[in-house]
């Protein structure tokens, strides 16, 4: 699934690693996919370096997920697993990838994570995505900026709350089988990426785990978001959640 040249996405979701966006917010990429938006995902590695499988066995597992998800576009930047940088090459590389699917909305993984390619690439896609709107920067595709960055906490702990939840409850399961499109990752394992482990397999702790984010909502399942910026409200008078 590749984008041509005027390609234009509402909504990219950039990760490290082939499956990491399915574990964090593929909820969200299917709620947003019904809704009629246009998603997409780039994967900066090819997952080479990984304990299990391979890159092409992980390449046709992205392939079945994407499509599971509905995304319409996903891309693979070919940074080294396991050596993501921020660095002013692998920014421009990524900048031009955004100024080439020019997304309206763009997700980043955590800015804390335990892989270090998590966390460097939290910090090299918002850096990408400045750099992405500077006119003098030339990198064969005209300047874009992205209207808002949000970064997908799932599993993550290190934030008092998150700044907002999607209710995923109705595409859940639909985000289950988009993880188990990665059999040789998954398949009898009690960790994976983020997902600490308590003993139990992996795909029944993801499904506590999105339970929980969802009661914070007061809904079945959900994903939590972090945005640096405050978000807004316009009517108070409208505020969802219950405070009891």
């Amino acid at each position: 699934m590749t984008a041509s040249d005027g390609a234009v996405v509402d909504l990219l979701a950039i990760a490290a690693h082939r499956d990491d966006v399915e574990l964090t917010c593929g909820g969200t990429l299917i709620k947003s996919a019904m809704l009629g938006r246009r998603t997409a995902i780039l994967d900066l590695s090819q997952g080479e370096l990984g304990t299990r499988g391979s890159a092409a066995i992980r390449k046709a597992e992205s392939e079945r997920a994407a499509e599971v998800l509905g995304v319409s576009v996903r891309e693979n930047l070919a940074l080294p697993d396991a050596g993501i940088t921020n660095t002013t090459e692998t920014r421009a590389a990524l900048a031009a990838a955004i100024r080439r699917l020019r997304p309206r909305v763009v997700i980043a993984p955590a800015p804390q994570g335990r892989h270090p390619d998590h966390r460097v690439t939290a910090e090299l896609v918002r850096d990408a995505c400045f750099v992405a709107g500077l006119a003098k920067i030339r990198l064969d595709v005209p300047k874009y900026r992205p209207r808002k960055l949000v970064y997908s906490i799932t599993y993550r702990e290190d934030y008092a709350k998150p700044t907002f939840v999607v209710d995923i409850s109705d595409e859940f399961e639909r985000k289950l089988d988009a993880i188990k499109c990665y059999a040789s990752q998954f398949d009898g394992e009690t960790q994976a990426g983020e997902v600490f482990p308590n003993g139990e397999p992996l795909y029944d702790i993801v499904r506590h785990q999105a339970a929980h984010y969802g009661s914070l909502i007061r809904t079945r399942y959900g994903e939590p978001f972090y945005t640096i910026e405050t978000m807004r409200v316009d009517d108070i008078a409208a505020l969802e959640v219950s405070s009891f």
